[in-house]
């Protein structure tokens, strides 16, 4: 791992032992992660699997959530999956690494909202690693940066919740081809543009940024 000097970041940090955290180093194509993510889902929710985390990549693909507006696809430059998840129209590609969060609300708190609340905490707290400010806005989903007058969306959520069983979750913009999102409408939201780490000078590695990811989520999610 790099040092940044943040001095917050942390190896050593504890992981809930009853999570199995995966990894893909290469690109996952959407269907096949969209499958084996029901698949385990569907196995937490029957009790014969752990919950779970999954850290990706997917190769460029926009994917429309169930209340994407077809008008928002501007550009269908990449492939583009319908998908059961809440939201809009959001862009995936390399340099932007997702987290598919697999978690037993029933174990945990089954409240949607507050579950929502702790995706976006999750993200605010990995950012905070890196010095950045992440913060919500009221009526718009998402992680957003103030940048002078203007702001940027700099991370995405989207979930999903069967038999009380998470799918889907958040997308943080590491490095990624930011022109790619010009072919759609982010999540519905025309006013605004989006960001990255590596565009707002942070330059970090994918490592880096898991070490960031699991250490801000066992801070939220114990």
């Amino acid at each position: 791992m790099t040092d940044y000097g943040f001095g917050k970041l942390n190896l050593d940090a504890p992981v809930r032992t009853q999570i199995e955290w995966k990894i893909s180093d290469q690109p996952v194509a959407y269907p096949d992660a969209l499958a084996q993510m029901e698949a385990r889902a569907a196995a937490i929710a029957e009790g014969s699997a752990s919950e779970m985390v999954w850290l990706l990549e997917h190769p460029p693909i926009y994917t429309a959530g169930t209340s994407a507006n077809d008008a928002d696809l501007i550009d269908a430059r990449f492939p583009v999956y319908r998908t059961g998840r809440g939201g809009q129209f959001t862009y995936h590609g390399p340099g932007q690494r997702v987290g598919y969060a697999m978690l037993d609300l029933r174990q945990r708190t089954a409240d949607v909202r507050a579950y929502v609340r702790d995706l976006e905490q999750w993200l605010i707290e990995t950012l905070a690693l890196f010095n950045v400010k992440g913060e919500r806005r009221e009526g718009r989903v998402g992680i957003w940066v103030q940048r002078g007058l203007k702001e940027d969306k700099i991370a995405a959520l989207g979930v999903r919740i069967r038999r009380w069983v998470t799918l889907h979750g958040v997308a943080l913009n590491v490095d990624p081809d930011l022109s790619h999102f010009s072919g759609i409408v982010p999540c519905g939201v025309k006013a605004h543009g989006v960001t990255s780490l590596a565009d707002l000078g942070i330059l970090v590695s994918m490592a880096d940024v898991d070490i960031a990811l699991k250490q801000s989520f066992q801070k939220i999610f114990g």
